[in-house]
């Protein structure tokens, strides 16, 4: 689908930071910045991103930080609305 099919459908854009504990070193914190089009509040493309990563990837989760915005063409604006997930 086209962004602007999905626009019309209520998907925003969507930006996460993830923080997650190494897998080597679990008392230190790394940075994930993960982007994509989302319905909010439900969020279920990032839901089943995270769902991988608890399924597939080593670094246990620490916290989810979303924020999420219209979809625009012409211009940047500040986020519609910012979640925290802990």
């Amino acid at each position: 689908m086209t962004d602007r099919s999905l626009s019309l459908r209520d998907y925003r854009l969507t930006l996460a930071e993830i923080l997650y504990h190494l897998p080597d070193h679990p008392n230190v914190l790394q940075t994930f910045v993960w982007q994509d089009l989302d319905l909010a509040p439900d969020f279920p493309v990032l839901n089943r991103f995270l769902s991988f990563w608890q399924r597939e990837i080593e670094g246990k989760l620490h916290s989810v930080k979303i924020a999420t915005s219209a979809i625009v063409s012409d211009r940047m604006r500040s986020p519609s609305a910012v979640f925290y997930l802990n």
